[in-house]
């Protein structure tokens, strides 16, 4: 497929990267250092200028493209490029917007784009979900729902009980199947047979009942009921107003006044604070160790870092940092922050869905993008129909979809056409994937 990217940053770099081995991308950006760097780091052409002007677009290609992604920093530009590119071209177009406000006239089909997506709810889904599965580092809901896809990092101090043996022969929670074990960013043995290490990811898909078994097993923790959310700017309202509609009690702290009394005012279930988070005094005072999770979202990495820290040595026992730099993810992991989440990669994520096969639902990205979830239906046709769920080559089925019921398969059980298939695989196997099934 022929895609455009234009925005060079940190989401136009993730989708660059999840894009530029299978299809045929150009970068446009105004910043030649950025596209220097995409163009050594990757096989992609690149258009020095801005994606509002018709002479850029047309230079890089447009006429002749099938899919432009806007995902530069600025909503506007974003969808000024989009409209132009619908003037010049027939691609589909998938815009980025940093916030919420573009969110209700796109739903109503008042933005003539084929996708949006925004940073900050994206951001705030991807928030949700680990709470409700605390003792997981990545989780994604696929199937309308009905099938949770977790990681769980096995701990080296108090590993749960399948640590140090097969899964095969582990007491396991019920409607779940691992799907793979993943140590040093590669995919090990056979998940039935290969002994689980301290400091693998544990691969899991699994009815939503079966991820929090999951979680309780690895962390001895349930869902979280109440959290301490720190900074109330783009991404920390967006994650109140998510939590809030989800029925989980927020206590909101914002160091900045003006920023606490509007927060204050639009989220009116949520108990506002005109405070610092690295107030030790605070802390002791309102009781914050006593919240279920800590939710770090001030939009400075270093006041977060620090944030998380007191949070944690205050009693607060999860917690989850929104990133402002993914670079800072092992700093945070290092210092004891039990979750990181990328900003910019749950908003690639989405955008890249666009350039899959139409029978592809969903797609979700795991360990730095080195691994990928899809939810494809199985046509009639496919060479792997009727065969069973193991010799699919190159993935790891972990949940079908069949007749609207959602089923765990065994090693044995056989995909039949029309079964929606959620599957683990490398990038590099995604293509072909697609093509047998």
């Amino acid at each position: 497929m022929r895609v455009i990217v234009v925005g060079a940053g940190q989401v136009g770099h993730t989708v660059v990267k999840s894009l530029a081995e299978t299809h045929d991308c150009t970068v446009i950006d105004v910043d030649r250092a950025r596209l220097d760097a995409l163009s050594h780091a990757y096989d992609v052409r690149v258009t020095h200028g801005s994606g509002t002007r018709r002479e850029t677009l047309l230079r890089a290609g447009v006429a002749d493209a099938e899919l432009v992604l806007a995902c530069t920093s600025r909503d506007e530009v974003n969808l000024v490029t989009a409209m132009l590119a619908r003037r010049l071209s027939s691609a589909r177009t998938a815009v980025r917007a940093t916030g919420t406000d573009y969110l209700a006239a796109w739903h109503a089909g008042d933005l003539d784009v084929d996708l949006l997506v925004s940073t900050a709810h994206e951001t705030a889904q991807a928030v949700a979900r680990v709470l409700e599965v605390p003792g997981a580092r990545h989780v994604d809901f696929f199937a309308d729902g009905k099938v949770a896809v977790i990681g769980v990092h096995v701990p080296g101090t108090d590993p749960p009980p399948f640590a140090g043996r097969p899964l095969g022969e582990a007491d396991l929670p019920e409607a779940s199947r691992v799907v793979a074990v993943v140590r040093d960013g590669a995919v090990v043995g056979s998940p039935a047979t290969e002994s689980v290490r301290p400091g693998d990811l544990v691969v899991v898909m699994a009815s939503p009942a079966g991820a929090r078994a999951w979680s309780r097993m690895v962390s001895g923790a349930g869902p979280v009921r109440d959290v301490a959310l720190f900074g109330a700017g783009r991404a920390g309202t967006a994650i109140a107003r998510v939590l809030l509609d989800k029925g989980i009690g927020v206590r909101l702290i914002e160091h900045d006044a003006a920023r606490a009394q509007a927060a204050a005012a639009a989220l009116d279930r949520a108990r506002v604070y005109h405070a610092s988070g690295l107030d030790p005094e605070f802390l002791r005072r309102e009781r914050i160790g006593a919240a279920g999770a800590a939710v770090l979202a001030g939009g400075d990495d270093s006041r977060n870092l620090h944030a998380a820290v007191l949070a944690k040595v205050h009693g607060v026992g999860m917690t989850l940092t929104v990133l402002d730099d993914p670079a800072a993810a092992e700093v945070f992991e290092a210092a004891g922050v039990d979750v990181t989440i990328d900003p910019g990669d749950e908003t690639a994520e989405k955008m890249a869905r666009f350039t899959f096969d139409r029978r592809t639902r969903q797609l979700a990205m795991l360990e730095d993008d080195r691994f990928e979830v899809l939810d494809i239906t199985v046509r009639p046709d496919s060479r792997f129909a009727h065969r069973p769920v193991d010799t699919l080559p190159g993935a790891g089925v972990g949940a079908l979809v069949r007749d609207g019921e959602v089923v765990f398969p065994e090693g044995g059980d056989p995909l039949l056409p029309g079964d929606r298939v959620i599957v683990l695989t490398e990038p590099e196997h995604v293509l072909a994937l697609e093509r047998d099934l």
